[in-house]
């Protein structure tokens, strides 16, 4: 499906790059919507002025930013282009899971992402949040891993998040494996 002005706000999941105030300064506001938040459309693409990222009403829309502290309590803007619109609902399986083992950082990503390596297992919404979580637990806690046998914790932990973001096994069983 092709995105555009008429349709991008309809189950879409995108990822919006954070740009300064002087992007849209010679545009006119082309929407607002009843939650506050402002869309400058043009040719390309769509500019958004918002305080809230995330879910947007049936939307996934996250906002990326080069700045390490992005304040949500202030408007920031975001702009992406109609190509990084993909469609969103909770039933398909659409995404997968990206790790930035440097910060520790968990997100999930579209299928349709450009960056998507097909040895990413693909989950529906319920099943990737629930996989990030585990995810996160292996990466930030040692606990999980009291009773396993091994010589690096780094080590166990980049062998174990593989297993969880490349198969459909359990945790408990890709833990098994170390005992």
């Amino acid at each position: 499906m092709k995105y555009n002005s008429l349709n991008f706000h309809k189950h879409t999941f995108c990822e919006f790059q954070e740009v300064t105030f002087s992007a849209i300064e010679s545009l006119q506001q082309s929407y607002k919507s009843k939650s506050g938040s402002s869309y400058y459309f043009t040719e390309k693409g769509v500019y958004r002025v918002s305080n809230h990222w995330g879910r947007a009403a049936n939307c996934r829309w996250r906002l990326k930013s080069d700045n390490i502290k992005v304040n949500n309590t202030k408007a920031k803007i975001g702009y992406a282009l109609w190509t990084d619109f993909y469609p969103n609902n909770d039933k398909d399986k659409l995404f997968y899971i990206e790790v930035n083992w440097l910060t520790k950082e968990v997100t999930f990503q579209h299928k349709k992402n450009p960056n998507y390596q097909s040895n990413f297992i693909v989950r529906d919404a319920l099943a990737t949040a629930k996989r990030i979580q585990q995810v996160k637990e292996v990466l930030t806690e040692e606990l999980w891993a009291k009773h396993l046998v091994f010589k690096d914790i780094h080590i166990l932990r980049e062998q174990v998040i593989t297993k969880l973001l490349e198969t459909n096994d359990t945790f408990i069983s890709i833990k098994q494996h170390y005992l």
